[in-house]
This record gives C-alpha cells, sequence and structure tokens, in this order.
C-alpha cells in the first residue's frame, strides 16, 4: 500500500505522526464524500477529538470555514486551531444561528452521541451529512464511513498534510501518550470520550 506512506514532517514527533495518519486518512476520506469545497460552511460535531482536530485543519486548508461543537473547556482549544467552538447537545440548531446565519452546507458526526436526526435537520439533507460513529446511520439515511467499506480511501491526502505540516498549517494535538503496557488504560481514558486530540500507544 505505497498510498499509505509519506515522509514524516520534519516538525512532527514519531508520536505525532504515527497519530495523524489514519486520522488524515479519515477525514480527508470524509471530506472528498461530502465533496467540501472552498467557501463551504462545515460542522464537526465532536470537533476536539482526534478526527476532529484533523478534519477541521484539512477543512480550513480546503477554504471551508470551520464551526465544531465541544464541552465549555475545549472551547478554547478549538479556538486556537482556527475553528468556531459551540456547545454540543439538544438545541444545536439555535446556537448555530449566528455564527453560521446561511446555514450549514456539510456536516461530520465524529461523536456518536446520537444527534444525527437533528444534524439532519441542520444540514437540510441526509446525504449532506457523515458520521464515523454512530452505527445508526442507515436509519438517518446518512452515511457512515470507515476503512475497508469498499469507498475510496483517503490515503492520498497524506503528502499534502505532510506539505501542510512542513508549513506550519497542520498540527496534531495529542491528548496522552501511552506504552504498550498500558494499553488498557488508553482504552479507557478513549472510551469516556472527552480526550482532546490523540491518544497515542507507543511500541519498545
Amino acid at each position: 500500500m505505497l498510498e499509505a506512506w509519506a515522509p514524516k514532517p520534519r516538525s512532527w514527533s514519531f508520536e505525532e505522526a504515527g497519530g495523524a495518519a489514519g486520522n488524515i486518512d479519515t477525514a480527508t476520506r470524509v471530506l472528498d464524500a461530502l465533496e467540501a469545497t472552498e467557501g463551504m460552511t462545515f460542522l464537526i460535531d465532536g470537533a476536539a477529538g482526534g478526527v476532529g482536530t484533523i478534519a477541521a485543519q484539512l477543512a480550513h486548508a480546503r477554504g471551508l470555514f470551520v464551526i465544531g461543537t465541544a464541552s465549555e473547556p475545549n472551547h478554547g482549544f478549538l479556538d486556537q486551531l482556527g475553528v468556531l467552538p459551540v456547545a454540543y447537545g439538544p438545541g444545536l440548531a439555535d446556537r448555530l444561528a449566528p455564527p453560521a446565519p446561511h446555514g450549514v452546507d456539510v456536516v461530520l458526526d465524529a461523536a456518536g452521541k446520537g444527534s444525527l436526526a437533528e444534524l439532519v435537520a441542520i444540514a437540510g439533507d441526509p446525504y449532506r451529512v457523515v458520521t464515523i460513529a454512530d452505527f445508526d446511520a442507515d436509519r438517518h439515511g446518512v452515511r457512515f464511513s470507515r476503512s475497508g467499506t469498499g469507498e475510496p480511501t483517503g490515503w492520498a491526502g497524506l503528502p499534502l498534510a505532510a506539505d501542510l505540516a512542513d508549513h506550519g498549517r497542520l498540527n496534531v494535538p495529542l491528548h496522552a501518550v501511552f506504552p504498550l503496557k498500558e494499553a488498557s488504560t488508553a482504552n479507557e481514558v478513549s472510551a469516556n470520550g472527552h480526550a482532546r486530540g490523540k491518544i497515542v500507544i507507543t511500541v519498545p
């Protein structure tokens, strides 16, 4: 799979590069599936996680305006990434009205918290919503995106991402790095759903 390789950006540690690769694939695949192009407004539900942070930055590189949901303590973090933060949860459409008066064009559900019905209503069309975390996607007419399902991969985005990183335009926020022997702890941290950025496991 030569398409799944790219030079490690000089500015990244090996932990950052290892943590970024799969998220770049996922984020690129989603943006391509949504046909996200310059000038669109892009909403990410669960923007402070590993995929959300990468998707936001890659979307910025494509010229999109990015809005992201997160808990209040993560709003400053998203702001530093160039994402307009809003609180997640019921009533999201009302909170989006001031920052997106012309509506939202495309949506990524990276949280899987049961918000698909509201996200579809916000986007106006289930085809404009992609989830990577909610297995009820079919019930809402939403596409569920994951590798190995026969859809085009996002590995082609790796060289572009590496170039963005080398020019200071793509960062990999790391929530925590665990050695392999602490994999169970890493899984517990991931399962609580409040990680800010990527959780990485290193192999001695």
